[in-house]
């Protein structure tokens, strides 16, 4: 899928606002967009309902922008949705509703209400998992919503080798190619699971060389403006914090795992200078 430039730009600051935000990490978020919708803010499936950056279903957009997006200056929309007593989001304006939905295509309204979703969604499965969820986990989630992505890695657990589609048979008619091989076999709970996880690790590795790209460029800018203006801590230059930088990117390029072994939703204060960092250099 090719994306415009300036738009993929704008798509990857609006995921650094809201891993700043939130807390939420932002190599995750970044990554779970660029398997999502290749960083496409108006990728919309044609097999459900699934529309925007993340591809949140109508449903599950609508329960998170009830639950938070007053927070985030949406209150006329979190304000406007109810729930039937099945637990269905409505909304009972027409207009108001396409309004709602149309968020999930703006990509600061996606990338927070993802954000948000995934900070939910990591406390509760830890809660039912009863050990530390990793990305994977948090993708499930958002794949089969919360109530999904329990039976899932519960079934999982006992009988890795069960057929998923056996379990999620409307999941697997509008995914066919995620829940079935190319020859038509089932694919099994944990063969999903591992695709996956594949799927993340890739996209971690091209976060990496987004980012290693992110930073070079604010470095040229500040060489060619002297004016330029980057966030940083402890009284020091923006040439001091370009200089920490680059040598952080060149740790995170000899393979040095340190960073990544930290928890999803906390980074910690040198991955918030590299956000910063990020953030300078994609608002040039």
């Amino acid at each position: 899928m090719t994306v415009n430039p300036i738009s993929a730009g704008r798509v990857q600051l609006a995921i650094a606002l809201a891993s700043s935000k939130t807390g939420v990490d932002f190599d995750y978020l970044l990554g779970q967009a660029k398997i999502e919708s290749g960083l496409n803010a108006g990728a919309r499936a044609g097999t459900s309902s699934a529309s925007g950056l993340y591809q949140f279903v109508e449903q599950s957009w609508l329960a998170v922008m009830k639950k938070h997006g007053a927070e985030h200056g949406m209150a006329w929309a979190a304000n406007s949705i109810g729930q039937t007593a099945g637990g269905r989001y409505t909304v009972s304006d027409s207009a108001t509703r396409q309004a709602i939905l149309a968020l999930r295509n703006d990509p600061t309204a996606a990338s927070l209400m993802a954000a948000e979703h995934a900070s939910d969604n990591k406390s509760e499965l830890e809660g039912t998992l009863g050990r530390s969820a990793n990305g994977t986990d948090l993708y499930m989630a958002h794949f089969l919503g919360i109530g999904g992505a329990k039976k899932f890695l519960s079934a999982m657990a006992a009988s890795p080798g069960a057929s998923a589609a056996a379990l999620f048979p409307a999941a697997a008619n509008s995914n066919r190619s995620i829940f079935y091989a190319s020859n038509g076999q089932p694919r099994s709970l944990s063969a999903i699971y591992q695709r996956f996880t594949d799927k993340l690790n890739a996209a971690s590795d091209s976060v990496s060389e987004t980012r290693a790209a992110n930073l070079a460029f604010a470095a040229q800018s500040l060489k060619m403006d002297g004016d330029a203006t980057v966030v940083t801590g402890g009284n020091e230059s923006a040439t001091d914090a370009l200089d920490w930088a680059k040598q952080a990117m060149a740790r995170f390029g000899a393979g040095n795992t340190a960073d990544a072994a930290q928890s999803l939703l906390r980074p910690t204060p040198n991955t918030a200078r590299l956000a910063y960092m990020m953030l300078a250099s994609l608002g040039n």
